[in-house]
């Protein structure tokens, strides 16, 4: 929660990341929680939580008042008064106490007030982490698009140098036409997936741009995957046993932190606390009130006024009303007893999810990496052959085709284990992702 309202308090952040040369993923995230309106109306939300309890306790304090009153009498001798014994003026202060007794209302309502506010804290807590996912998708979608456009760039370039040798051979009689007009298209081809690659890499800007409210496009910082080697190849090389107990010490974190868990769990104490509050509608209510106070006058001076006791006692007949009141407090709770289970198997379900993903994306990462490599020491090889007039233009397209297919996979793959663990993030509520990853590294290393 700390973090929450610091967040809310540095919307001026904006203007000082708005003119950097490259946006680095923590000023992303402080960034989307400045500019969050969702946020900004939880804050508002737990404010007037907080403040519907105070109000209800200040109707148990002392309810003083103060009232002026003037009662002018005319007559003959008014000439001979003053203004003041003209008017008369009678000030009066009083003070009344209300002290009633309806069972146990009165406890229950005070503690429906606590539950709303720290649901309206949990709900706060939720969308703090909804927020940061986004923001770290958002940010990770970017740095894909910006390596994918890398990636096609390259094609790019390989496809003009292919088609340069082509011009040079088939202008030489060494090439037949049929393998010219496939460099022509190899050319155009890449052109276009480069062309596209721009597209896709604005649309992506303009999404960050929209979540963390700056004017002009953002230019991701690279994603460092050196600082995750460690914890890849420890994922990796997990076995079933151990994957599942990593699932169980992520689902324990999860239990006690996740926010969304522990508003069903509020949601909950509240429905059951309302079945407690219908069913004192039953009793009868005493209630006494007591005033007392002073009178000040311009004629009669300072005296006091003789104190009042009202005692009141109200039965509830409308038994019927109250019967449906109580039945309808009862099937909101069960309701809310399926929305805890759902949102308990929801997580459970999306948190083992994200880990195997996780853990299929490290795998992936690893052998991608490879993949790339050989694929890269390949086509090096069939370009040295081609610019020797020893391979055709289909066997340097095939391998220019292999390193483009690499390449993506290994980007799509980084990709989506910087998603998944953005997921279990979020899940698990943790606040660091340094936290999230020593406990990866505790089950990986063995």
């Amino acid at each position: 929660m700390k973090k929450i309202f610091l967040a809310l308090t540095i919307v001026f952040s904006s203007v000082c990341f708005a003119g950097a040369e490259t946006l680095t993923l923590d000023q992303a995230r402080l960034l989307a929680l400045a500019n969050s309106r969702v946020l900004a109306n939880d804050n508002l939300a737990v404010k007037s939580s907080q403040l519907n309890e105070r109000t209800w306790f200040y109707k148990y304090l002392p309810n003083p008042s103060a009232s002026v009153v003037s009662q002018s009498v005319w007559n003959s001798d008014a000439g001979e008064r003053s203004l003041l014994d003209i008017l008369n003026p009678t000030v009066k202060l009083s003070v009344s106490e209300t002290i009633s007794f309806d069972g146990g209302k009165n406890v229950v309502t005070q503690t429906l007030n606590r539950i709303a506010v720290e649901m309206a804290e949990k709900n706060m807590q939720v969308d703090y982490f909804e927020i940061l996912d986004a923001a770290d998708k958002a940010y990770y979608n970017l740095v894909e698009a910006a390596a994918s456009l890398e990636s096609a760039e390259s094609a790019l370039q390989t496809a003009e140098l292919s088609l340069s040798i082509a011009e040079v051979r088939s202008a030489s009689g060494m090439m037949n036409t049929g393998d010219y007009l496939q460099a022509l298209a190899e050319k155009e081809t890449s052109e276009n997936a480069r062309n596209q690659a721009k597209r896709y890499l604005l649309l992506k800007g303009v999404e960050l741009r929209n979540l963390t409210g700056l004017k002009e496009a953002p230019v991701p910082e690279a994603v460092d995957f050196a600082a995750y080697e460690e914890l890849l190849r420890g994922l990796a090389a997990l076995s079933d046993e151990e994957t599942g107990a990593l699932y169980v010490s992520l689902l324990k974190t999860a239990a006690v932190n996740n926010p969304a868990l522990a508003r069903a769990a509020l949601l909950n104490q509240q429905r059951e606390k309302e079945i407690s509050s219908a069913t004192w509608g039953y009793a009868p209510t005493l209630s006494a009130t007591l005033s007392t106070g002073l009178n000040y006058s311009a004629v009669n001076g300072l005296s006091p006024f003789a104190g009042n006791l009202d005692l009141s006692v109200t039965i509830p007949l409308d038994f019927w009303v109250k019967a449906k009141a109580v039945t309808n407090a009862k099937i909101a709770r069960d309701q809310a007893a399926l929305e805890y289970l759902n949102t308990e198997v929801n997580l459970e379900f999306q948190l083992q999810t994200a880990l195997l993903d996780l853990i299929t994306q490290a795998g992936s990462v690893l052998s991608s990496r490879r993949s790339y490599d050989y694929a890269e020491k390949h086509f090096e090889y069939v370009m040295e052959l081609f610019r020797l007039s020893q391979n055709s233009v289909s066997a340097l397209s095939d391998a220019s085709e292999l390193v483009g297919s690499s390449r993506n996979r290994l980007i799509s793959s980084q990709h989506g284990f910087l998603l998944s663990l953005s997921t279990i993030r979020k899940l698990g509520a943790f606040a660091e992702e340094d936290a999230l990853t020593a406990l990866l590294l505790s089950a990986s290393i063995r």
